[in-house]
This record gives C-alpha cells, sequence and structure tokens, in this order.
C-alpha cells in the first residue's frame, strides 16, 4: 500500500489501447502500479495487470511501458 502520489496508472481506454496515464484522468478503466521499476517488472511478470483488465495484454504494450518508464529487462 502506497499513496496515490506514488503510483502510476495504467489505462485501459474503451477502445481498448493500454497507455500510462500520467495525469490521473484518462477515459477506461485503470490499474495502479509503483513507479519503482522492479514493481513494473513483477506486475508483468505475474500478468497482474492483464488480471485488472480481465483481458489478455500483447508483449508489445508491456514493451511501451518500460520504453515510457525508461526501463530495461
Amino acid at each position: 500500500m502506497r499513496p496515490k502520489k506514488e503510483l502510476l496508472r495504467v489505462v485501459r481506454s474503451p477502445e481498448g489501447e493500454v497507455a500510462l496515464d500520467f495525469t490521473g484522468r484518462a477515459n477506461g478503466r485503470g490499474a495502479y502500479v509503483c513507479r519503482d521499476a522492479e514493481c513494473l517488472k513483477k506486475a508483468i511478470k505475474s500478468r497482474a495487470i492483464a488480471r485488472a483488465f480481465g483481458a489478455q495484454i500483447p508483449d508489445e504494450v508491456y514493451e511501451t511501458l518500460q520504453q515510457q518508464l525508461n526501463i530495461t529487462m
């Protein structure tokens, strides 16, 4: 558990597009991940984001999320 300001929102738009929401106001279903590289790596490995959205997320989306946060696996 962390304060909301320390978390990063990942949003799935009504069109099915998954992206980082730096403003916290984008339309769609959101899931929160801490801004730490290790947290994102754990979420990707355990497919936690896919479970939160109830849909499969392509590997390309995970790669884009990593690039947006400047994280290398």
